[in-house]
């Protein structure tokens, strides 16, 4: 049984569920998944790293796209085109190490050689001719850690994320989506798939774009309300031109969300989704199909 939603200005549901258990690799999509203080449990609490501990992603690194987690019931299965399975248990961390996310300087777990090598076999065999191989290694997030999201965006509320770009949850509606692929048809391009844009939750019931327009979204869960806010719109990098699928980069997405979705929000920044702290529910599990409602937001 659910909890009941208060009447709002509109309903959804919840159509799509992913983690990214390590950040910039791809996603893993769920029918369940437990809410935590930092987002969906597993997202982003591993991240592949180089020799000075800074982090590493599909800008520098396009092949990290082909990099598949299969997550267990105690441990991470990873498979990668041409390597044998690495399996990386759910409760292993080794040396404590500090790494670099962005700006922030955070404490982390070195995952050892074996995955170290794992990770430094396949991403250097993708290297363009006369770049030096690169030693990668892989991190798991330090529980004990607290890095939060900008003030500015958050105001007074605290919202803790692990190896995310800066916010717990990346929220995009499936009408968005169809809207982006309806330009991408008419210009005789192939649609793109929501896996390029790295969401969260993907919600049906919302006109293209109402994500931006909320203020905070309700999800009815077994064990009560969750509540998460939308805090800022998510300025988009390159990552969505590399196809997933084969880790080749074309321009015709981007271009596409270049005609029509500069953001002022973002000082014209393209943003495609809405980031979301975690208000309450923690421990709460979002499933498909949950019931949603939020109001629209008026500055």
């Amino acid at each position: 049984m659910t909890a009941d939603l208060p009447s709002a200005d509109v309903q959804a549901r919840i159509a799509r569920l992913f983690v990214y258990p390590i950040k910039s690799c791809a996603g893993v999509e769920l029918a369940e998944v437990l809410l935590t203080e930092t987002g969906l449990e597993f997202d982003r609490a591993w991240m592949v790293v180089d020799e000075a501990g800074v982090f590493m992603t599909q800008r520098e690194l396009p092949r990290m796209a082909l990099i598949r987690p299969q997550l267990r019931q105690f441990d991470m299965v990873l498979r990668a085109p041409g390597m044998l399975a690495l399996h990386i248990a759910l409760d292993a961390v080794e040396a404590p190490v500090e790494v670099t996310v962005w700006n922030d300087r955070v404490k982390a777990y070195d995952m050892g050689d074996v995955a170290a090598q794992w990770f430094s076999d396949f991403l250097n065999a993708g290297r363009p001719a006369g770049r030096p191989a690169q030693r990668l290694r892989l991190v798991r997030f330090d529980p004990e850690q607290r890095r939060l999201s900008s003030k500015r965006w958050t105001g007074e509320a605290d919202a803790p994320n692990q190896f995310s770009d800066g916010y717990p949850v990346l929220v995009l509606s499936q009408a968005s989506l169809d809207g982006l692929n309806q330009r991408l048809a008419a210009a005789g391009h192939a649609p793109a798939g929501v896996e390029r844009f790295r969401p969260n939750l993907v919600l049906d019931g919302l006109d293209a774009h109402d994500e931006d327009r909320l203020d905070e979204l309700q999800i009815a869960t077994g064990e009560g309300l969750a509540r998460l806010r939308m805090v800022k719109p998510c300025p988009r990098c390159p990552i969505p031109n590399i196809d997933p699928a084969t880790a080749l980069s074309s321009p015709e997405v981007g271009d596409a969300l270049q005609a029509y979705r500069a953001h002022p929000a973002v000082d014209g920044a393209i943003a495609f989704g809405m980031n979301a702290i975690v208000l309450d529910g923690i421990d709460h599990a979002l499933r498909t199909g949950q019931p949603a409602a939020a109001d629209y937001r008026f500055a």
